[in-house]
């Protein structure tokens, strides 16, 4: 087994998750098993109770682990299914430190060995899978905060156990550029190495986040200062187009090849032609659509991640690039402005609170009413639903009892599990759920199925007593659990593509996998674009023969 270690330094948000996934990919090209694992050193058990604004979206896992946002890029970079013991936290660490019950012996409880010890025992449990080559661990944080300090620890004690020949400590660094002085500047990276030895850990790799290229000078200068072989001097620059070129970028340094050597491993060429084809589609696509995100967060870029992520895979297949409208639900309370005519398609994504609500109503309404292409994920479904009850079906008092408990009309409501729960964390229905599709609808034709599993993360549901009156307008629910009794999946019967779900289909999306949900979006945001333009040339074509009519002489 073999073993690779990501820390990063002198700032946070160097795109370490990214790197140890876009290595992986390149791994994985060279035919060894490769899992990643995070390692988090903030106290809160999971980002679960985190609001975006301070920590990107939760990514959920099949078994409901609720994670860090880079478990996300390691799942889409690569094949890995990862579950709960893919992700530790300080607060999961101290939690496990079970000292009132005895299980020290009266020992006295210290962070070494007994906190480490809890950090090394999560790595050997992927390790003592035989179904492995490589375990890419990721440090999260900057190395020199005090919360990081015990992983950077483990990771020394960790070395020592399975042999420095068994692992690389790799260590992302920023390298910035100086205007004034048009020149990069190494001290930075200097520093947090010095900052790693005095734990006792030298990094093999460096990876030098950079907006200029890394002349052999300054590739030499850091080789001296960081005790680092030059050829391990890493350019990581920001790409241009999309992260997804970044294993293509670190495959052309050299990285993957580096990595192998080092660890003594025997690999062949890595096979990239499928990846360099989405890469070629997603950069230079031959059709382009706009589409609408109507949000909550939509100044934190990282709160709808994968949304994007699965857009972007979608409308790649489809050979089509994607304009991004990001629109704050707010500024849509007093209804959608004609601004927004050309939109191909309208999002609207999970979240919760009754803040940005009417406008994300809004939203949905204007998407029914004109025709649009509409993808409503969990919230996003729960307004569209609340939407047509109100406007449809003269339910006027339509709600759900998230937004209002006592609502006349609870259309949407809490789930009965739920009503007693207190907790907030890891407390919503979580992880993998069957959902059993209906024949003959949308869903059908899109999935290609009548029974597939999607990931959840919510607390209330469509409220069956009023599935009758709703599905006489035109209302379908078209997938639901498997006993009937919650629905899953909703769809309008006189729109061209109208799919609204509970689930969040955006986490089980791949680059050259896109998920049936977002691929059919693009396909109806296209045709919708094109009947559109077919029109208006009629138009204009028929107003052009009646001005020429108007030329002749009676």
């Amino acid at each position: 087994m073999k073993y690779i270690f990501v820390t990063g330094g002198v700032v946070s948000s160097l795109g370490k998750g990214l790197t140890a996934a876009s290595l992986g990919t390149l791994l994985e090209a060279r035919r060894l098993r490769v899992v990643l694992q995070k390692f988090d050193p903030y106290l809160n058990v999971d980002p679960g109770t985190m609001n975006p604004f301070q920590h990107g979206e939760v990514y959920v896992l099949n078994d409901g682990a609720e994670t860090d946002l880079d478990l996300g890029h390691y799942e889409r970079f690569t094949n890995c299914v990862l579950t709960r013991h893919n992700n530790l936290t300080s607060g999961q660490v101290y939690e496990t430190v079970k000292e009132r019950r005895g299980d020290y012996l009266g020992k006295t409880v210290q962070v070494i060995p007994h906190v480490t010890d809890v950090i090394k025992a999560r790595i050997r449990e992927l390790s003592d899978e035989s179904k492995y080559d490589v375990v890419i661990t990721e440090i999260g944080g900057t190395t020199g905060d005090i919360e990081g300090l015990p992983f950077l620890e483990a990771i020394r004690q960790f070395i020592l156990e399975v042999g420095p020949q068994n692992v690389v400590n790799m260590h992302v660094t920023l390298v910035p550029y100086i205007k004034a002085a048009h020149e990069l500047k190494t001290k930075p990276t200097q520093q947090s190495v010095a900052k790693l030895r005095e734990i006792g850990l030298q990094p093999q790799v460096l990876i030098c986040r950079t907006e200029k290229p890394l002349d052999r000078d300054l590739r030499r200068k850091l080789s001296m200062f960081c005790s680092v072989s030059e050829n391990a001097v890493v350019e990581e620059r920001d790409v241009e187009h999309t992260i997804y070129e970044v294993p293509l970028t670190l495959h052309a340094e050299g990285l993957d090849q580096l990595v192998c050597d080092l660890l003594h491993l025997e690999t062949p060429e890595p096979d990239l032609a499928d990846w360099r084809k989405f890469v070629e589609r997603a950069v230079s696509p031959k059709k382009r659509v706009k589409i609408a995100v109507v949000g909550k967060y939509m100044d934190v870029r990282d709160a709808y991640k994968s949304i994007y992520e699965s857009l972007t895979h979608a409308a790649a297949s489809e050979d089509c690039g994607i304009d991004l409208k990001l629109i704050d639900a707010e500024s849509l309370e007093d209804g959608v402005v004609g601004q927004n005519k050309d939109l191909a398609g309208v999002l609207v994504p999970g979240g919760f609170g009754v803040r940005g609500i009417e406008g994300k109503l809004n939203a949905a309404r204007y998407a029914r009413e004109n025709k649009i292409p509409y993808l409503g994920l969990c919230l996003g479904m729960q307004v569209a639903t609340i939407e047509f009850a109100r406007n449809v079906c003269g339910i006027k008092d339509a709600n759900s009892t998230e937004f209002d408990k006592d609502t006349p009309e609870p259309v949407i409501s809490l789930l009965e599990e739920q009503r007693g729960v207190r907790n907030k964390g890891a407390s919503m229905r979580l992880g993998t759920w069957p959902t059993q599709i209906v024949k003959d609808t949308l869903a059908e034709k899109l999935y290609g199925d009548t029974e597939v599993t999607e990931r959840h993360r919510h607390r209330y549901e469509f409220n069956m007593k009023y599935r009758d009156r709703m599905y006489a307008k035109g209302f379908v629910i078209s997938g639901t659990s498997p006993d009937g009794t919650l629905a899953e999946l909703i769809e309008l019967r006189d729109h061209p593509y109208f799919v609204g779900c509970q689930y969040h289909p955006e986490f089980q999306s791949k680059p050259n996998k896109p998920h049936p949900l977002f691929k059919g979006f693009i396909q109806a945001c296209l045709a919708g674009q094109t009947g559109r333009a077919t029109h208006a040339r009629a138009d204009q074509e028929s107003l052009h023969r009646v001005s020429e009519r108007e030329l002749v002489p009676q």
